[in-house]
């Protein structure tokens, strides 16, 4: 045991070695980092080295996948809350209010419409597949974020404001696939979903949010003005914010994702007296969260089968196609009919930005964590096999071939969209 400690060791090193001193490279290649981690994570899997295995005698180890997704999404909204700068009124979130309150839902019961009517689910199951692969990434789509917060593209700041957003707002209807999977009749709990698990987990996360990060900043700046703290120390107070958010949230039965991501929102706009403070800290929270997606991908390499895959593979294939080329490509022109400006500067909505919005639905990290907190929570035997396998392949075939395409895309469109925005706000 000690001497595969070792080795994984010797790899991890070897490989953070190599991106380091690849970035340059990669940066400028077709691959992404994460396709790379894939690879080496199934090459120290059961059909590589066999040096990592979460397969005891047919026993998967879901704990920790959910707790490694877990943490990994909370830092990553935290940066995604920490990048955006807009102010807080209806027409600056025109965009993500669109994503959030039409394109999600388009998403999670179209999706649900195939497991239903293609994949034979009942409605259970397939509503929670929906929960499960509507979420899009904010983890593995950093490439097409927002680079920090003087950036106002408004790509950038869709595609960070809906990964760090629906990755929270799934979670309802989560619950309400496996309170359905538990109870068929939806009489017996519809009122406490709606009160509890809808109403009061996403008013009380936005005010957790909101509070903690307040109390932080005002004692972090009190305790300054007697005492200077250490340089070396002060960026783990991002990390205490995301931590003492989530935990404090979650004690309250809120939404934990949702909360972090409304604190690094209001961490962003508070240190006025240090304005350069917040970017010092999401310096830190991308380096932490970049670590932590090297450790979920290396995961998710090594528990990929061979045999279970080969058995989902239709079903899968069917899911991705329509997923990937109809449900988010359609959802997206649905979400933006009659959006012909956007905040700020009166930027021209292209047609193009439609397409790059419709085809980098990104399906990762966070797909990931609700698999596993379904495993705890009574997703088991046929159906659980069913919607993990097909999980699993979309977020892999995700990873191959929006990392593939993100370069491209994000040079393309700075080419061919951003310069014609920056020339027409500059004009006007």
């Amino acid at each position: 045991m000690n001497d595969i400690y070792i080795l994984n060791l010797l790899v991890v090193g070897l490989l953070l070695l190599f991106v380091t001193l690849g970035s340059g490279v990669i940066a400028r290649s077709p691959f992404s980092y994460a396709i790379i981690y894939l690879l080496v994570g199934i090459a120290i899997g059961p059909y590589g080295f066999g040096l990592v295995e979460l397969r005891r005698d047919g026993i998967f180890n879901t704990e920790l996948l959910k707790r490694l997704t877990e943490f990994v999404v909370i830092v990553s909204v935290f940066g995604c809350g920490l990048k955006i700068s807009r102010p807080f009124k209806l027409a600056a979130w025109d965009t993500t209010l669109r994503l959030i309150g039409i394109l999600m839902p388009i998403s999670i019961f179209a999706i649900a419409a195939i497991g239903k009517f293609l994949l034979g689910m009942d409605w259970a199951g397939a509503i929670l597949l929906g929960a499960i692969l509507a979420p899009t990434d904010p983890v593995l789509a950093s490439a097409l974020q927002l680079k920090d917060t003087s950036d106002n593209d408004e790509l950038r700041f869709g595609l960070t404001s809906e990964g760090g957003l629906n990755d929270a707002l799934a979670f309802p209807f989560v619950y309400f696939g496996l309170y359905a999977l538990k109870d068929d009749n939806w009489n017996n709990w519809i009122k406490d979903w709606v009160g509890v698990d809808l109403i009061w987990a996403i008013g009380s996360a936005i005010i957790m949010g909101f509070l903690v990060a307040k109390a932080i900043v005002w004692l972090d700046t009190k305790i300054k003005e007697r005492h200077p703290v250490d340089d070396l120390m002060e960026d783990f107070i991002a990390l205490s914010t995301v931590f003492l958010t989530y935990a404090l949230t979650e004690i309250v039965n809120g939404y934990g994702f949702l909360a972090v991501f409304i604190a690094g929102l209001v961490m962003q706009k508070s240190y006025h007296h240090d304005p350069e403070k917040p970017l010092a800290q999401l310096e830190f929270i991308e380096q932490v969260e970049k670590l932590l997606e090297i450790g979920t991908i290396l995961l998710l390499g090594t528990i990929l089968l061979y045999q279970p895959i080969v058995n989902f593979a239709p079903q899968s294939i069917l899911v991705i196609l329509l997923l990937f080329f109809l449900v988010r490509p359609l959802g997206v022109f649905l979400s933006t009919i009659g959006k012909k400006t956007i905040y700020p500067h009166r930027q021209k909505f292209y047609p193009q930005k439609r397409w790059i919005f419709g085809w980098f639905g990104i399906r990762g990290v966070g797909s990931l964590y609700y698999l596993a907190y379904a495993f705890d929570n009574g997703l088991k035997g046929e159906l659980a096999e069913q919607i993990a396998w097909i999980t699993y392949t979309t977020v892999v075939v995700s990873v191959l071939v929006h990392g593939i395409s993100a370069t491209p895309s994000k040079n393309w469109y700075s080419k061919n969209i951003a310069s014609k925005i920056k020339t027409s706000t500059s004009e006007s």
